[in-house]
């Protein structure tokens, strides 16, 4: 929290830019900024019929409102914890409540549903960075969060693949107990041997992922493109090839939500790449930000009236789903033992 105030502090103290967005709010077209707010709801509905299609894989039946409700409440506390994925503890929780005697079945959908989403994303910045190098690199600036950016998704890469060679040599019983990590590669094993086999739902899910993706960009587009009465929108293929890299750094568990982060970058990447100035660019990443929690605040009230007498604090939340993701791993060790003694 100190860190999202210091960093919002940096990016708004200037008088003089407080004064340029108040201008460009006053002349905001509001026709976008509910194109926007529609956009990110058609991005959840997106993400929610990718759950449902790998929970059937699983044989778990969940109706579709019971299921867009935690969709809405994941994105809800996803505010409220820094990084990407805190709202998925919160749905695992609730799922854990709806599906009794599915635990492993239930959890394992989430993973999936996570793993996919992150290749997608790999898959999407791996293609734009490459297409787009040349007009990336104007900026010196933009350089260094490029190599950042390519960093991390490489490492995520490689930890995939690592697991997915170990899963495949059946070598996860092998690494040593106290190994950090060791539960979620044997999390990731059960996982691949069983959405391996259901290959079109999974397959089916990865393109869900990939248009939600591009719906998530397209947010952002119509959030920028308020503006465009008091500064140039950069184009929709211009938001391509710079959302894959703020989305990625967003993730990165510095400040609530991205809030302050994604400012700073786009100040950096818009300002020097599409000439916006710092102030719009600013407002322009504030403004996305703002349409999603739009969404996030509908979860939270959802929350509030979905089974209050399951609720409880967010710390039991997140020992009960580390204990059943321990649990799992136990599971998967103990397959691979009695496949080896078999052998």
């Amino acid at each position: 929290m100190l860190v999202t105030v210091g960093i919002l502090y940096l990016v708004f103290h200037d008088p003089a830019k407080r004064t340029e967005m108040a201008q460009a709010l006053r002349q905001a077209n509001r026709w976008w900024l509910l194109a926007g707010f529609v956009v990110y709801g058609l991005v959840e509905f997106l993400s929610g019929i990718r759950w449902q299609l790998l929970l059937r894989v699983q044989g778990i039946v969940l109706s579709w409102t019971r299921l867009f409700h935690l969709v809405l409440m994941g994105v809800a506390f996803n505010f409220l914890i820094p990084g990407g994925t805190g709202g998925d503890v919160v749905k695992v929780y609730f799922l854990l409540k709806e599906t009794p005697g599915q635990r492993t079945r239930a959890l394992l959908s989430v993973l999936v549903d996570r793993l996919i989403g992150l290749v997608a994303l790999i898959a999407i910045a791996g293609v734009i960075i490459a297409a787009q190098w040349p007009w990336l690199h104007s900026s010196p600036a933009a350089v260094k969060y490029i190599w950042v950016t390519l960093a991390i998704l490489g490492s995520l890469l490689a930890g995939l693949g690592l697991s997915f060679l170990l899963t495949g040599l059946g070598l996860i019983h092998r690494l040593p107990a106290r190994l950090p990590g060791r539960d979620k590669l044997a999390s990731f094993a059960l996982a691949y041997n069983l959405y391996g086999r259901a290959w079109q739902p999974t397959a089916a899910a990865f393109v869900l992922s990939v248009v939600a993706h591009f719906g998530h960009f397209a947010l952002f587009f119509c959030a920028a493109s308020a503006f465009g009465a008091t500064s140039y929108v950069p184009t929709f293929g211009e938001f391509c090839s710079i959302m894959p890299i703020v989305d990625t750094l967003t993730s990165i568990p510095i400040s609530l939500g991205g809030l302050g982060v994604r400012e700073n970058l786009f100040q950096i990447f818009l300002g020097d790449l599409c000439g916006v100035s710092p102030a719009v660019a600013a407002l322009m990443a504030t403004t996305g930000y703002a349409l999603v929690l739009g969404w996030g605040l509908l979860g939270g009230v959802l929350y509030f009236f979905y089974r209050p007498s399951e609720h409880t604090r967010l710390r039991e939340m997140r020992a009960e789903v580390a204990s059943l993701e321990h649990a799992v791993a136990e599971e998967e060790i103990a397959l691979e033992t009695a496949e080896e003694e078999k052998r």
